[in-house]
């Protein structure tokens, strides 16, 4: 066993990202009340610095500083020193943020951050080199023993400054939301479009799921063909660049230019769970077949890389193995070449093996330029004999890849980012009808019943070596009430209708504040943090917020909850300034205004034949529409007493108001 000269207490957590730091010469100790109480009786400051597995600049910072004897004897000395992985515990995460944000107006991670012995915030920053972090520490110790009158009034006025940042969208005065806002949010969009490469423009590009899964819908429901080439370009161009994995599948987290090439190399489970759900969106709406691929390699991925024995997905994959960033993906082209022979020619053409693919220092990565069809009928093949070779690189290369020492694997299972998977994989089996995108979805909800929800009721957000730890936050209620909610629009199982129900009575009492409106991120039982923040700005995962007020809209009208459906408007109604002014930080937002604006639907298919039906108008793009079957009696609004014995009927409703059934889904499609 190897002896390590430092070991502190991260040794006793689960976190990877924590762990990785338990032998470091700085005392870290992780977030909690036992800190927080040694910074108390020693009258130090605390030093929180908040970051996650996956992230490259975390690494660098840690290899310079924190492993250094030197800089960890000033930051013992002087503070006690909290190491915060982000993705347990996002509220600590967010209080920092902020107040990082409105000091510097950056941010970012590392999040590094000064604080009294209160854990209200005087200082901070994201990633410091050595000399310039040392000289701050010392700057700022000086300074609070010289002057604590003055950072202890530093401090009220930043955590002033923490509060009302987190209300500012919702103190405003509410207006009743109209299409006409929509529009005017979406045509402020789009001179942000990247007409040329895709998603938003400059460098580095996210991808942003839930702006392109909103954008997709507006196009389609708006008949507006502008929008709908721009998604079209992105969701091409983000498949056929360097961001995404063109021979194992599944896509890093972002790009650092804008043309796609280059990614940060970390793969994260929420993208990859938003991504099956955009790909598998625009395949209905488009059939093209760059998607139904994407799709398919994607899970393939979470299937080979991400997925536990136990059926939850871990969290992301490392951007760096080796302590080089993207070495376990790229290739130098001497190793193509021996390894592919005579292919290689055709190989470089595909991937562009060439001054486009280059990197640095001899490497390449894999991306593309042209069409199947393009490069089939330069070489003289067709595109069935193309793929097929396709299929052959990928035999010969995957298992070299495979022998290279791999990425670190951050495998503590999240609730929130499993539910996004969820729906991922339910809009996957719409799409395409493959039975094991169901049952693995199905699987992976049953592992968070057995391992994430308490007997009486709560949810857990972090699981790992049978341990489930911390309290759910809004994020994991939310976004596993949307996958009960799709997995009962799709198999009509009233289980999973139930679950939802009891999930989101929890969250009422637990998260929501009644004279606002809104949810809180933590719920009234956390006592560790400053303030309890609200989030209402969606980002690269939704705003739990945003996610919860569509839930009330589907639960509203499926399990007959008006006062769901006012609720959900109410909250909506108090950001209509907000999401005109900055429409892709509101995309759930304006996805729930269409529900309300747009031309709505609900779906009832009641009869034997009912979940059979349901799956051949489920293959459709149907973004408007809600639904509802079951095969026999139901005590559900939209089935009760519409029964009849001997038929499978399906009945197209708007408003409470339904046309008369039919039997065929070609009948119920030109309904819709």
């Amino acid at each position: 066993m190897e002896a390590h000269q430092y070991t502190n207490e991260l040794i006793h957590e689960t976190s990877p990202y924590l762990l990785q730091h338990a032998h470091n010469p700085v005392n870290w100790m992780p977030w909690g009340d036992k800190a927080l109480k040694q910074a108390r009786d020693e009258n130090k400051l605390l030093l929180i610095s908040i970051g996650y597995a996956a992230c490259h600049w975390c690494h660098v910072m840690e290899h310079e500083s924190f492993e250094d004897p030197e800089v960890a004897r000033v930051m013992n000395q002087h503070f006690v020193c909290i190491k915060v992985d982000r993705e347990e515990r996002p509220d600590v995460d967010q209080i920092y943020m902020s107040a990082v944000q409105l000091m510097t107006q950056r941010g970012g991670w590392p999040l590094n951050a000064i604080a009294l012995p209160d854990g209200r915030p005087i200082w901070g920053g994201t990633y410091f080199q050595k000399e310039v972090w040392v000289n701050a520490l010392e700057q700022i110790h000086a300074y609070h023993r010289q002057h604590p009158e003055r950072a202890l009034e530093y401090a009220e006025r930043l955590g002033e400054g923490i509060r009302e940042s987190n209300l500012v969208p919702i103190s405003k005065n509410s207006q009743p939301v109209e299409l006409d806002h929509l529009k005017a949010a979406v045509q402020r969009w789009k001179p942000n479009f990247d007409r040329q490469e895709g998603g938003s423009q400059g460098a580095p590009k996210f991808m942003m799921p839930n702006n392109l899964q909103f954008l997709l819908r507006w196009a389609h429901q708006m008949q507006d063909e502008e929008t709908q080439q721009h998604v079209e370009n992105s969701l091409d161009k983000m498949a056929m660049g360097g961001l995404y994995d063109q021979l194992g599948g599944g896509f890093a987290r972002y790009s650092t230019d804008a043309q796609w090439k280059v990614p940060h190399f970390e793969k994260m489970l929420y993208d990859n769970g938003q991504l099956l759900s955009v790909y598998a969106q625009a395949f209905q709406q488009t059939q093209k077949p760059l998607y139904r691929e994407v799709v398919e390699q994607t899970i393939e991925f979470l299937n080979r890389e991400l997925l536990s024995p136990e059926n939850g997905f871990y969290s992301s994959l490392d951007a760096d193995s080796e302590g080089e960033e993207g070495k376990f993906y790229v290739w130098q082209k001497p190793e193509l070449q021996k390894l592919l022979g005579d292919e290689f020619h055709l190989f470089a053409d595909y991937y562009q093996v060439n001054e486009t693919g280059y990197w640095e220092e001899g490497n390449y990565i894999l991306l593309r330029r042209q069409s199947d069809e393009t490069v089939a009928a330069k070489h003289q093949l067709s595109v069935d004999q193309l793929k097929q070779k396709i299929d052959e690189w990928k035999q010969i290369l995957l298992p070299v890849r495979e022998q290279r020492i791999r990425p670190g694997l951050d495998d503590k299972i999240l609730t929130s980012w499993n539910a996004l998977a969820i729906s991922g994989l339910v809009n996957a089996y719409r799409a395409f009808g493959d039975a094991g995108y169901l049952k693995l979805a199905e699987e992976n909800l049953q592992f968070l019943k057995e391992k994430q929800l308490d007997p009486d009721g709560s949810l857990r957000h972090s699981y790992k070596n049978g341990i489930s730890k911390i309290d759910g936050f809004l994020e994991d209620y939310a976004l596993l009430i949307q996958a009960l909610m799709d997995l009962f629009e799709t198999t009509g199982k009233l289980n999973y209708l139930e679950d939802a129900q009891q999930l989101t009575d929890k969250t009422f009492r637990d998260f929501f504040d009644r004279d606002k409106d809104f949810f809180y991120f933590s719920p009234i039982t956390q006592t560790d943090l400053i303030d309890r923040s609200i989030e209402v700005h969606d980002n690269v995962i939704p705003a739990s917020n945003s996610v919860m007020a569509n839930n009330l809209f589907r639960l509203g009208h499926l399990a007959g909850q008006t006062n769901y459906l006012k609720i959900a408007e109410t909250m909506l109604s108090k950001l209509v300034e907000d999401f005109q002014n900055y429409p892709s930080g509101y995309s759930n937002w304006l996805q729930l205004g269409l529900n309300f604006t747009g031309n709505q639907f609900e779906v009832a298919v009641t009869g034997e034949k009912a979940i059979t039906k349901l799956r051949e108008i489920q293959k459709h793009y149907l973004p408007n529409a809600l639904f509802c079957a079951g095969t026999g009696a139901s005590d559900l609004t939209l089935l009760k007493d519409r029964l009849a014995v001997g038929k499978t009927l399906i009945y197209i409703c708007q408003n409470q108001t339904c046309h008369l059934p039919v039997e065929a889904v070609s009948d119920a499609l030109k309904l819709m």
